[in-house]
């Protein structure tokens, strides 16, 4: 076999080097929290009540000694509806905040809370319904998860306390491509679509008010900077180790490359 020559090797490790570089992502871009060994202490997050939104679907259930109340609130056909596997009762709020309740009528529940509406429902309710309690809940929960996540969707939850790391987990987390300093929380304020820049490298970030995830909030994932050709890189690095491929046969053969 001939001698191979030595611009032929380095042509081939830079090749190859070329290759392994253009793949590699540091390590501190993909790490989470990369500040937790600077924490003294433990942070607090004073949850910030989601209020009624228009659009939002409302369960609601009167609570009464009286078998005949129960039987009437509890299953009002004119609120039932079914999603894919049960039939569950709710309430639709309207585009000028209010649902229409059986007896009562129209009742304005628009940016209040849930405990400030189940007071204002059992106000309206208490000169048919005396000692009756009311329990309202949000119902149909979701997030949209998109982006650099390893599955890209509308998911549904149930947890009155949903954060946003478990929100992305929803979404199989985010990929190795996924740039952690800069997610995009998208969140309807009032009238307003507002969106919101968050960096999950930051461990304080469970102290501040976008930590938990409201209702149809919508997360997005963009890429890292220096990734943000990656989908392109796949070609190039697979030419890459073509050539070199290529080149490693032909020195194998003989071949002598000038």
């Amino acid at each position: 076999m001939k001698k191979v020559t030595s611009s032929a090797g380095k042509l081939c490790l830079a090749i190859l080097l070329m290759s392994f570089i253009g793949s590699c992502v540091p390590v501190k871009q993909l790490s989470y929290f990369n500040d937790i060994d600077e924490l003294e202490k433990s942070l607090v997050n004073p949850k910030i009540q989601k209020t009624i939104l228009p659009f939002d679907r409302l369960y609601i259930r009167v609570l009464s000694i009286d078998p005949q109340t129960r039987l009437i609130f509890d299953f009002p056909d004119e609120v039932r509806y079914s999603t894919t596997s049960n039939s569950v009762l709710g309430y639709l709020v309207d585009e000028a905040g209010n649902i229409d309740f059986p007896f009562v009528g129209k009742i304005s529940v628009g940016s209040l809370s849930l405990t400030d509406a189940s007071l204002k429902i059992q106000k309206a309710l208490s000169q048919y319904v005396p000692n009756a309690t009311i329990t309202v809940k949000f119902i149909d929960n979701q997030v949209s998860v998109l982006g650099e996540v390893q599955r890209q969707g509308v998911y549904p939850f149930s947890q009155d306390k949903l954060n946003i790391y478990e929100a992305l987990a929803l979404g199989g987390g985010i990929t190795r491509y996924g740039n952690r300093k800069n997610i995009i929380l998208i969140r309807q304020e009032g009238d307003r679509i507002m969106h919101h820049k968050l960096n999950l490298t930051d461990s304080k970030i469970a102290s501040k008010d976008f930590f938990y995830i409201l209702p149809n909030d919508v997360l997005v994932v963009e890429p890292l900077k220096s990734i943000s050709s990656s989908y392109s890189n796949i070609t190039y690095t697979t030419i890459l180790t073509s050539i070199t491929t290529l080149i490693a046969v032909l020195l194998f053969a003989g071949f002598r490359i000038q």
